[in-house]
């Protein structure tokens, strides 16, 4: 696993400094991958000058308008937000997130999310992640610049791939997983399995399909577990029609 391997994603982003600032914060740990989703404001001359020497990663950043489209080719996904929410994944202490990276292998897209300044992530950008992430910061002042949180977040994993006695991301076989875009593919397919069969309209349909993404999302699927379960639902649909 590698610097490469990460892309650190900013959401709706408020502030064109913010970006300038994070762009810089990345640059000094060593990650050069920078996407945006729905800034508010990009390209802008104030994130040009916050930037300082990382004006290049600002060049080559992606930005993209809507979050399904900008995750598509990531295999595990990772959000940053300081609270708990009512139906949610794993959430890990930063110190800790070498150890849930333990399955990934080397070469496959991994997506650090960060939200917007005020609201952090919202509920629809939480469900694309296989793992939540926060930092251990004071209760009574839990709030960080967006820059700092992704610099914190940038050291730990530098620190952590730089440890080759601790580092246990290399020490066990890894799986292949298969990318968001072909999870989004699968969850479609449920949806419309479970919707024929007459389920969904017995329960909350959006609230059931939530708790399901919850689910598969912790399981992280290679492409031959993923074949088999397109299969059952592909059998299911061939015998109800």
């Amino acid at each position: 696993m590698d610097f490469k391997d990460f892309t650190i994603y900013l959401c709706r982003t408020s502030h064109p400094g913010n970006i300038g600032s994070t762009a810089r914060a990345m640059q000094t740990m060593g990650f050069e991958n920078l996407s945006l989703i729905n800034p508010k404001q990009f390209p802008a001359d104030e994130a040009t000058a916050l930037a300082s020497n990382a004006k290049r990663l600002l060049k080559t950043a992606q930005v993209y308008s809507d979050i399904k489209t900008a995750l598509a080719e990531q295999h595990y996904v990772i959000g940053f937000t300081a609270r708990k929410r009512e139906l949610t994944q794993p959430h890990y202490n930063l110190k800790d997130l070498p150890y849930e990276l333990i399955t990934i292998k080397k070469n496959q897209n991994i997506a650090i999310l960060f939200g917007n300044e005020t609201n952090g992530l919202s509920n629809e950008e939480i469900k694309y992640c296989n793992s939540l992430c926060y930092i251990d910061s004071e209760p009574s002042a839990a709030s960080l610049n967006l820059a700092q949180a992704v610099q914190i977040c940038c050291y730990q994993l530098k620190m952590s791939l730089k440890d080759k006695q601790s580092n246990l991301i290399t020490e066990k076989p890894p799986k292949n997983f298969v990318t968001s875009e072909r999870m989004n593919g699968f969850y479609d397919h449920l949806e419309t399995t479970l919707d024929a069969l007459g389920f969904l309209k017995k329960i909350q349909a959006e609230r059931l399909m939530h708790r399901l993404r919850l689910l598969f999302n912790r399981t992280q699927m290679d492409e031959e577990e993923l074949n088999i379960l397109r299969g059952i639902l592909a059998e299911i649909q061939k015998k109800i029609k």
